[in-house]
């Protein structure tokens, strides 16, 4: 005979809720990963990181890299002439984060 205090589903609900409160911080270290090393980059370099990083896991990062440039080089934020390479070193951090 097994006593039961908590239905199966209460039970499972706990584990989800626990688990999900353990992985939270490790996902803030990430992006605190990310920041810091965002910290080293130049102003278009940080704007590029800045304007990136909500779009992370919405598609793959080299086209969330890509779209993000092109776009502040088009509203006039971002240098062309600078672009590729700060879009590179962004996207390093930018992949630091995600990870």
């Amino acid at each position: 005979m097994t006593l039961r205090l908590f239905p199966r589903s209460a039970l499972a609900a706990a584990a989800l809720v626990g688990a999900s409160i353990l992985a939270a911080p490790l996902a803030h270290a990430d992006k605190a990963a990310g920041d810091a090393c965002a910290a080293s980059l130049s102003a278009d370099g940080k704007a590029i990181y800045a304007a990136a990083l909500p779009s992370l896991g919405s598609a793959d990062l080299r086209t969330v890299v890509t779209n993000t440039t092109k776009s502040l080089v088009e509203g006039g934020k971002v240098a062309m002439g600078s672009a590729r390479s700060n879009a590179q070193a962004a996207g390093k951090c930018l992949e630091v984060a995600g990870s």
